[in-house]
């Protein structure tokens, strides 16, 4: 019991450093006059997965006890993210400096997630429990810890400021001391990996065939849709204040709560997938998740957080986007588990990562700026506002390139759902 406790402290402060600036550090850079960059701060995490997780992973089976690298990554990620917040607290701010902490912030902690699973796993297995059966509850309190730093974000009003990631660097240097306290990991004493083989790049030969070829181009597809919201949702909401009509609303000044129902509602849809791959099957399932992107975007481009139909229409995105995260993830990864030889299984889920949240989440982000850039990012004109809104006419183009924008990425989305219904011809059974 109580070492499941120790791993629950962990897992929840793991994500409480994400969670503290990762939906709201849009709305910051918007207000800063980075608008035109959100999308590379996005895309750099896609960037540094493709290669970070796996040279720690080396480090740490061979060198470094597991429990010590996470201690030392957190800590190099907290001192970044500082680093990112002083740069950001400038009257003029120095993008360059800015982006280069923000980048070495994430290349040290997006290794965590696999190093805190590993950590973990070996704190539970040596003492004899059963990690299938043990660990999921002690994962959920990651999303719990996620959903508490994104409302003390909110409701301390850091969503604006620099302060949330001051606010993610403390969470990050409070994490790292509290993993030298964790169980020791022992490094590996058998064969140890080679570089290809923690990239997975064996488990590419999967392309050779067709079926596995197809699913891993359309997981890189909808991965393109995985950080739109975290990147551009913020800005969007919390940009009614500058529109006449719309400043001073609850919605819009809370944006950060809105969007942490997205994080409720997928804490909740785990529960619901069991039933839906037993009825349904697999690709269904898939397929499913890909109509909740179409639904998750369409109703951003249709709401707004002023009004009650708006706020509705808003509450309705942020609950189909479990559905939309989960179903994908999670019946993409039983493919793969039921599809592939055990000799490559895990480099083959690896790939899988690899394809939607390194590719695709990369493509996706920097594609949706240049799209945010066309349509509302160049009607912007401070100069124009007076008492910080903007005209009525002004305030109208804006809110419609917002609307064109989401409504281009629930196109795209369902461009996806098409032709992944009629390209995957794999024969299911339901599981």
């Amino acid at each position: 019991m109580y070492i499941k406790t120790r791993l629950t402290v962990m897992n929840f402060l793991q994500f409480a450093v994400w969670g503290a600036y990762l939906t709201s550090m849009g709305t910051f850079l918007f207000g800063v006059g980075l608008a035109e960059h959100i999308g590379w701060f996005y895309a750099v995490q896609g960037i540094v997965s493709l290669f970070m997780p796996a040279v720690i992973g080396i480090i740490a089976d061979r060198w470094v006890s597991a429990q010590k690298m996470l201690a030392l990554c957190h800590f190099l990620a907290a001192v970044f993210m500082a680093g990112a917040a002083y740069y950001g607290s400038q009257q003029t701010i120095c993008f360059c400096s800015l982006f280069t902490c923000y980048t070495l912030s994430v290349a040290f902690y997006m290794p965590t997630l696999a190093l805190s699973n590993s950590v973990a796993y070996t704190a539970l297995r040596q003492q004899g429990l059963d990690t299938v059966k043990v660990f999921p509850p002690i994962r959920v309190f990651g999303t719990v810890g996620f959903i508490c730093a994104m409302l003390t974000t909110n409701f301390a009003h850091f969503q604006g400021s620099y302060t949330q990631w001051y606010f993610s660097a403390v969470l990050g240097v409070i994490l790292a001391g509290y993993c030298l306290t964790l169980p020791n990991c022992p490094v590996s004493q058998g064969e140890s990996k080679t570089l290809a083989d923690a990239l997975g790049l064996k488990a590419f030969a999967l392309f050779k065939q067709k079926k596995m070829a197809i699913f891993f181009i359309f997981s890189m597809l909808l991965g393109m849709s995985l950080q739109v919201t975290n990147g551009f949702a913020g800005p969007f909401i919390t940009g009614f204040n500058s529109l006449d009509g719309f400043t001073g609303s609850w919605g819009a000044n809370n944006a950060n709560a809105l969007i942490s129902l997205s994080q409720m509602s997928e804490t909740l849809c785990i529960l619901l997938i069991p039933f839906f791959l037993k009825r349904y099957g697999i690709k269904k399932v898939m397929l499913i998740s890909m109509l909740a992107w179409v639904l998750r975007f369409g109703f951003l481009g249709l709401g707004n957080p002023s009004t009650a139909l708006g706020i509705v229409l808003l509450v309705a995105s942020m609950i189909v986007y479990g559905v939309a995260f989960d179903f994908f993830n999670i019946s993409g990864s039983l493919f793969v588990d039921q599809e592939t030889d055990p000799s490559i299984r895990s480099s083959a889920q690896g790939v899988f990562i690899l394809m939607t949240n390194g590719f695709g989440a990369t493509i996706g982000s920097l594609l949706a700026q240049k799209v945010i850039n066309a349509l509302v990012n160049s009607h912007l004109n401070p100069a124009l506002m007076v008492d910080g809104v903007y005209p009525p006419a002004l305030s109208q183009t804006i809110m419609q390139g917002w609307s064109h924008a989401w409504f281009v990425f629930a196109g795209f989305a369902l461009v996806v759902a098409i032709l992944f219904t009629v390209c995957f011809k794999y024969e299911h059974k339901a599981a």
